[in-house]
This record gives C-alpha cells, sequence and structure tokens, in this order.
C-alpha cells in the first residue's frame, strides 16, 4: 500500500534526530513504503472552501548533519494526501487552534491525526479534569483569594499557566511563601485566561512519568527526573530520562480514559503521571519515542503506525 502522509511540522532541517519523535514516526513511514511530504502550518491557506498549503518532497535518514532532504514547494490541496499528521511545536495556542479550524475543512477527505477538533476540545490541562479522582486536587482561577483558599485547604501547590508547555512558568508555592502575590501578579502579566493551581504531589521529587499511549492503550513510558532541588521534570528544561514501567494504577487509568480518546479520534496521546495521579493529557505532538527506544528498546512508533493504518482503513470504508 503506497501512502502520502503530510507531515505539519517546524522545519524538519532544524530537528535533533538523537531526540525527535516526528522523525522517527517519518522513518517507521518510509519503512512501509510511504511518502513523505512536509509543509509548515504558516503555509496553510483556505479559499472557496479548499485547503491548501506548501508542499514539498520529504526523506528522512538517520544521518548527523545530512538527515533529510527536501524537493521543490508547490501549492498543494491537502486533500491530495491520504493522511495528514500535525506534528508541529505548541508555542502559540491561538495560532493552533486556528491551525485546527482550517484542517476541519478536509476531515471528511483526508484523515488527519490526531483529530484537529478533539485536538482544540482537549486542552492538555483540562481534559484531565473531567476525571477528578485520578487527577491531584486541581483548581482553575484567575482569582487570588480563590488561589488563597486553596493554599488554605491544600497547603503545598504548584501553580502554572494554562497554556504552559516544556516546564514554562511551574512555580512551588510552599505553606506560607510569601511569593504567591509576587507570582500571581507575574502571571497576570503574562498569560490570559485562568491559572492552574494544584496540591504539590511530593513523589514528583523522583520522577515524573511520560506515557505513550496509543489508542487509550498505554504502550512504554520514560521516567523524567528534576535536577537537585529542582520540580521541573521536563526534559526540555534538564530533566533527565530513566526507565519506567508501566504500573496497575497507571493502567486503570488508561482503561479509564480509553473510550473518550478515542471518540475525540486522539490515537497517539502522552498521559504525564507524578505518584498515582495524572497531571496533563497531551494530544499536540507528544514526544518522548527515541528515549523510550534507547532504555527498554521499544519502538513506539511500530504500534503509532499500526494505529493509524487501522484508522485509515476505517476512514476509507465510511467514505
Amino acid at each position: 500500500m503506497s501512502l502520502k502522509i503530510a507531515l505539519q511540522m517546524d522545519p524538519p532541517q532544524s530537528i535533533h534526530i538523537e531526540k525527535d519523535s516526528t522523525f522517527v514516526l517519518g522513518l517507521e513511514a518510509q519503512k512501509r513504503g510511504y511518502s513523505l511530504f512536509y509543509y509548515s502550518p504558516d503555509t496553510l491557506k483556505l479559499q472557496n472552501g479548499a485547503v491548501t498549503a506548501h508542499a514539498a518532497p520529504l526523506t528522512f535518514k538517520r544521518k548527523k548533519a545530512d538527515h533529510c532532504t527536501l524537493g521543490d514547494f508547490k501549492e498543494t490541496d491537502l486533500t491530495d494526501f491520504d493522511m495528514i499528521l500535525m506534528r508541529q511545536d505548541f508555542n502559540d495556542p491561538l495560532s493552533y487552534a486556528s491551525t485546527t479550524h482550517l484542517l476541519d475543512h478536509v476531515t471528511d477527505q483526508v484523515l488527519v491525526l490526531n483529530d484537529p477538533t478533539g485536538t482544540r476540545e482537549s486542552p492538555e490541562k483540562i481534559l484531565i479534569t473531567h476525571y477528578p479522582d485520578l487527577a491531584p486536587p486541581t483548581m482553575l482561577s484567575r482569582n487570588l483569594s480563590d488561589i488563597r483558599a486553596f493554599q488554605k485547604e491544600h497547603s503545598d501547590l504548584i501553580m502554572k499557566p494554562l497554556n504552559g508547555f516544556g516546564g514554562m512558568d511551574v512555580y512551588r508555592i510552599k505553606p506560607d511563601d510569601g511569593n504567591l502575590e509576587a507570582v500571581f501578579d507575574m502571571f497576570c502579566r503574562l498569560h490570559r485566561g485562568p491559572f492552574v493551581v494544584q496540591k504539590f504531589i511530593p513523589e514528583v521529587k523522583q520522577g515524573d512519568k511520560r506515557i505513550i499511549v496509543v489508542e487509550g492503550e498505554p504502550i512504554a513510558g520514560v521516567l523524567r527526573v528534576p535536577q537537585k532541588d529542582s520540580i521541573r521534570a521536563n526534559l526540555a528544561v534538564g530533566g533527565s530520562a530513566q526507565m519506567a514501567e508501566i504500573t496497575d494504577r497507571e493502567r486503570e487509568i488508561c482503561a479509564r480514559i480509553k473510550p473518550e480518546l478515542m471518540k475525540r479520534g486522539l490515537v497517539f496521546v502522552g498521559l504525564d503521571v507524578i505518584g498515582d495521579y495524572v497531571t496533563e493529557i497531551n494530544p499536540k505532538s507528544p514526544t518522548g519515542l527515541q528515549h523510550i527506544y534507547k532504555l527498554q528498546g521499544i519502538k513506539c512508533e511500530e504500534a503509532i503506525w499500526d494505529a493509524y493504518e487501522h484508522r485509515l482503513n476505517r476512514f476509507k470504508a465510511a467514505a
């Protein structure tokens, strides 16, 4: 089966081939005989009901400083592709949401994964609030008196912006910490919308586990351990990757959320777990595949592409 796969991503020339998950997804696609194409979300255009982008043939190879080859770019109707993978970094919430709205126009003719509507309606820090017993005590608010009341109840807090990513602006507010008001004022200047306030989970010192979940099933995990005297375990801010096994509790969590993930078209997500609690469900370009392979020899990209193919067969059968 020959398929045309479009990767909506940041410039492939700039990726780190020893860490990037999109890179190994692309290699696996090529291994299966599929043709890759790259386009930047900045080139998307919607006109007269048609969505186009400036796309170019793309070939990946595991060779430093020469890991990708791009052909000529041309304006291409997105319905010319069999599948589109949204894999750009999530660094501008408004721009990302706009992209999903454009892709909504083609989802009846081409399979887009993860589903753009499902992804847009599933913010990382909000989706888990539909399962309050699976998450640490959590409040979303932009009101200082609400946050003070939450602090009085739970004492030790984590405060972070709703649309933050990569460990950005994550603060621990200890009991009687005099910095709460200063952190609140800074958040008000930098971030719109409510802030996420959660009870601090001491187990974060042992690590924040990223679990790769495919069609609701846990495939493998990697433990991201923060540096000494830090609470941020994200690899992007200095956390170290260590081997992790999937626990019975984590399988129970996945079983609970699986129906909702499948209904929303969230085929490949990253589940973030601290202790017994889920802190985030990430459907936007999840990462961690290469760290898992290096630590455990598990090629998550194979399971992901098996799921993608199954979804595509169902999509074509329903057309």
